[in-house]
């Protein structure tokens, strides 16, 4: 199933217990940060203090509900562009609203997650793959209907 609007929405709203993210891609071109990120490459900076948006007060409310969201980002060095605009413009205001955000650094070691594509999982219950082109653009998001046991461990 393909999810989009308020069936994808939904899905932030219902979990219980914990939301995870898996990104792998060295950049995400999303219609939505254009502007920001052409901001950011003339040389504009944010105070990720002062950051209040309807994803940073969602994510201070599922803090307050006892609820985690979290994502891990697989990256290498020199971090690309867009990276560098996410982890200033993006992760360190998610992180101080709540985000569990972790960067796992394969520069120089094996990826313990190479071919593993982008997932959101909901609960241990539920996995949404993210579907992308190569060059970051988003494809769409599917409900797997299979075992989230893999999507467990890693």
């Amino acid at each position: 199933m393909l999810l989009a609007g308020e069936a994808w929405a939904v899905r932030f709203e219902r979990f219980t217990r914990e939301a995870w993210r898996l990104e792998t891609l060295p950049q995400y071109l999303m219609p939505q940060e254009a502007e920001e990120f052409a901001a950011f490459r003339s040389g504009v900076r944010i105070d990720p203090e002062t950051v209040a948006n309807e994803y940073t007060d969602r994510l201070r409310r599922q803090v307050a509900e006892g609820r985690t969201q979290g994502r891990v980002h697989v990256v290498t060095r020199p971090l690309s562009e867009y990276l560098r605009f996410e982890f200033h413009h993006y992760y360190k205001a998610h992180a101080l609203a709540g985000e569990q955000i972790r960067i796992l650094d394969v520069t120089d070691r094996s990826n313990p997650l190479d071919g593993v594509q982008d997932f959101w999982m909901f609960d241990h219950s539920e996995v949404v793959l993210m579907n992308y082109y190569l060059d970051g653009r988003q494809i769409g998001r599917e409900v797997h209907e299979g075992d989230t046991a893999p999507f467990i461990e890693y």
